[in-house]
């Protein structure tokens, strides 16, 4: 029988009139060490497609360095994870972010001289970032006390938009005065900022010790202690379900994004002023849902939250009629306030039901599957389109968009993203 988790609140208690999240000095630490990390993460693509402009690196190269990067993130999250919950979260920040600093200069030695070992280091760039991913959600709940996270999860996801827009810019703006090489290497000092700025959390003890093993028996294999977590994620029916949508959202929603919008915008509208214009308000959208969710405290938490999440399927809906270049970018701006309205409290819900010692376990769980399956969604939307049509598949998209998180919805305990409320616990 799995360990229960520390008995929760359904919702967030509303915190009394404080200073901004933003002033408290230890999550100032960690929100800034995030925000390297998401420059670093961001900029690393576009710097190297500098390197393909410049005609230093091959466009073949670049995709083999870009899905090394992929391979090595989606290999390290659920290490990470164990790792986070094994040892200090701070020492994982620590240690991912030292490894993506060093990789960082090796891409550049490796520039016109080895792409097997730019791909390596690339490979051990993803893993650097995808170990940040889960401890930083369980640092956060470290830090930051429960009455401020859903601010604190705002505040972090509002980083992760900016860094969206800034990170690419950034680099375009520095590329005028220094070359590739100086640009990885600058990419190497944020992710020493990633590392090294953030501070030490608070580690809260699990309600219930049974979970450890008792005095001089062996530690579980890392298998073991994973499917621990995944045993923790099973307890929470909210989770599962939620999961299973977002899954599906990012699996054909971003894979409509990031296939059939640039070919639409080329073929039906001839400009690429409908892609940049759809990309600009779907991140403006997110931000404006960021600092939205940062203040609002819904009712019904869980509901609100998967009805953000279904709200992405009007990106594709709105590619499948041919309408008015500006309706597709509202359609965008909806889809990105409706994923920050899912994110905000689908985080501070986690931190908050979940067993703190496997919070970092069923973070990786999150990130794995969510990433993980989307690259399977983008090989596969361009095959369908040449096979049945773009209308045909985009509307299918469309329709699994908004009925994922409808099915979602009808789980036990979705409502309130809280298993204390929702209903019995999934054995």
């Amino acid at each position: 029988m799995p360990t229960p988790s520390a008995p929760p609140s359904a919702v967030e208690p509303p915190p009394a009139k404080q200073r901004s999240i933003l002033l408290d000095v230890p999550f100032l630490r960690l929100w800034t060490g995030a925000t390297a990390s998401g420059l670093a993460t961001w900029a690393l693509p576009f710097v190297l497609g500098l390197a393909v402009f410049d005609r230093t690196l091959a466009a073949t190269d670049l995709g083999l360095l870009l899905a090394a990067r992929t391979v090595g993130f989606l290999a390290a999250v659920p290490v990470a994870g164990v790792l986070a919950d094994r040892h200090s979260r701070r020492g994982v920040v620590l240690w991912a972010g030292l490894a993506s600093g060093a990789a960082a200069p090796v891409i550049a030695a490796g520039l016109d001289r080895s792409v097997l070992l730019m791909a390596a280091a690339a490979a051990v760039a993803g893993a650097g970032q995808g170990a940040c991913r889960p401890a930083y959600q369980a640092l956060t709940a470290e830090v930051v006390d429960a009455g401020r996270r859903q601010q604190a999860n705002a505040a972090m996801t509002l980083a992760v938009r900016v860094t969206t827009l800034v990170g690419p810019s950034l680099a375009a703006l520095l590329a005028v005065f220094l070359d590739t090489w100086a640009l990885l290497v600058g990419i190497g000092l944020l992710w020493l900022v990633a590392a090294c700025v953030p501070g030490r959390g608070a580690r809260p003890e699990a309600a219930d010790d049974t979970s450890k093993p008792p005095a001089g028996a062996g530690r579980a294999s890392f298998l073991g202690e994973f499917t621990e977590g995944v045993r923790e994620a099973r307890r929470h029916p909210w989770f599962l379900s939620g999961l299973g949508a977002l899954t599906a959202v990012i699996a054909t929603g971003y894979s409509a994004t990031g296939v059939a919008l640039p070919m639409i915008s080329r073929d039906e509208y001839g400009t690429e002023v409908v892609l940049a214009g759809a990309m600009t308000a779907y991140t403006a959208g997110a931000l404006g849902g960021a600092l939205l969710m940062a203040h609002w405290r819904p009712r019904s938490p869980g509901w609100a939250a998967l009805a953000g999440l279904a709200s992405y399927g009007f990106a594709p809906l709105s590619l499948v009629f041919p309408v008015h270049p500006v309706a597709v970018m509202a359609a965008y701006a909806v889809a990105g306030v409706g994923i920050e309205l899912f994110n905000v409290p689908w985080f501070t819900a986690a931190q908050r039901e979940v067993a703190p010692d496997k919070l970092a376990r069923v973070s990786s769980l999150d990130f794995l599957l969510s990433y993980g399956l989307a690259p399977i969604g983008l090989a596969v939307i361009a095959p369908a389109i040449d096979a049945f049509g773009a209308t045909a598949v985009l509307a299918a998209c469309a329709l699994i968009c908004f009925a994922a998180p409808a099915t979602a919805a009808l789980a036990p305990s979705a409502r309130a993203f809280s298993t204390a409320r929702g209903g019995s616990d999934a054995r």
